[in-house]
């Protein structure tokens, strides 16, 4: 079964390079694996200890990253190396200073892993959820290099519990231990005589409850928002800013408005503020503009949502209608209501928010407008509804602390 999974990875690897020139995101896969082993090389040298963690994108680095923080602190002389399968996470993470060296993973093949483990000799392998790459755990377990998977979540869905499912079931055994968001996670796995599990919760939770501490101050809002009620939107999509534009342009002028879109390019930029009809500002302006006399901000860059929505008395998260949903316990950490789109399945956090009642989700224009106006209209339900988003991600923080007491005793 090897032989033809590393023939279907060779297939696809030819693939991708013959679309890279065409196709921006692809190019940006296939180039900067190119790159990989070059960077490796300059980056770690033999006589380096080194801790490896591997993440899909950016989401999972998110998970990693107290996990990260931690080693970084506790084992300050080890280099911890991060790879990245997506270019929206590396692109963006490429120059992190977290880690030592961050590079593409390569594709999953037999030769790649072999010199990758060759040129890496990590004492320590961390994958981050889903990440499950059959050449490179079985060359792992070869090396008897130890390997653990944190923040994972599994459905009945997956392959892995199928009955035509082995080969892959075959590599997920190959952990040396389990860290799991849920229970029923670990049920699944005990169903495939995986034992060695323990439920830890999502390291994001951790994350974001450093956020709390952090100095969230920023003089732009303080200048924006005033005594006034805020609404921030963060990680907006068309088919969100479709809905959210409509409000904004024909609701009553008593709520300061921010749209923190997930795409920032200029046309993008240029279109979303032309069709609102509000006095509005982008934050590239806002030197030359009176912020505090305009209605709507539009975010027209990255890396400032995070503390905007500390100032936030209601949340929109983007991406529940189209695109995958976004992160929402950024906002729900700050004990406000989190309004979101209809499709949510798969993001266990919102999906136990939604439950709770603390994240809320809408089907369209009408249901939103009425939601705002219930949230507007009641300041106890909306008080209410953000207490249960922060009380759940102060009962359920802590997965940081079992997984380092785990890996202390590998190091």
């Amino acid at each position: 079964m090897y032989a033809i999974y590393n023939l279907i990875v060779k297939i696809s690897w030819f693939f991708l390079k013959v679309l890279a020139p065409f196709k921006s995101k692809i190019g940006l896969f296939v180039s900067g694996r190119m790159e990989t082993f070059g960077r490796l090389s300059t980056g770690i040298s033999k006589a380096d200890k080194v801790v490896w963690m591997h993440v899909a994108s950016l989401g999972e680095f998110e998970q990693g990253l107290p996990i990260i923080e931690r080693l970084r602190a506790e084992y300050p002389s080890h280099k911890i190396l991060i790879t990245f399968f997506s270019p929206s996470g590396y692109e963006v993470k490429r120059d992190t200073s977290v880690a030592d060296v961050v590079v593409y993973l390569p594709m999953d093949t037999k030769r790649n892993a072999s010199r990758f483990l060759d040129t890496v000799h990590p004492e320590l392998v961390i994958f981050v959820k889903y990440e499950i790459w059959p050449n490179y755990l079985r060359e792992l377990e070869k090396r008897k290099i130890p390997a653990i998977l944190i923040s994972a979540i599994f459905k009945k869905e997956q392959i892995y519990f199928k009955a035509y499912g082995g080969f892959m079931r075959k590599a997920l055994r190959k952990f040396d231990h389990y860290f799991v968001q849920d229970a029923a996670s670990q049920k699944l796995l005990t169903s495939l005589q995986i034992k060695n599990t323990t439920v830890t919760g999502d390291t994001r939770l951790d994350r974001v409850s450093e956020i709390l501490d952090s100095n969230n101050q920023l003089d732009f809002m303080e200048a924006f928002k005033k005594d006034r009620l805020c609404f921030v939107a963060g990680s907006t999509w068309p088919e969100d800013e479709s809905i959210l534009i409509d409000y904004i342009n024909h609701a009553p002028r008593n709520l300061k408005y921010i749209l923190a879109p997930h795409t920032i390019k200029k046309d993008k930029i240029l279109g979303l503020a032309g069709a609102i009809t509000k006095k509005k500002v982008l934050f590239s302006n806002i030197d030359s503009t009176t912020i505090g006399n305009c209605e709507v901000l539009i975010v027209d860059t990255i890396g400032l949502l995070t503390k905007i929505y500390s100032y936030a008395d209601i949340a929109y998260v983007g991406g529940g209608f189209a695109t995958g949903l976004h992160n929402t316990l950024e906002p729900a950490v700050f004990g406000i209501p989190v309004i979101i789109g209809p499709d949510y399945e798969g993001f266990k956090e919102a999906e136990d928010l939604v439950a709770q009642k603390g994240i809320l989700p809408i089907a369209d224009q009408w249901t939103f407008g009425e939601l705002m106006k219930k949230m507007l209209d009641n300041p106890e339900f909306r008080k209410k509804t953000g207490a249960i988003n922060a009380t759940y991600i102060a009962k359920n923080k802590g997965a940081s602390n079992q997984i380092m007491t785990y890996i202390r005793t590998l190091l």
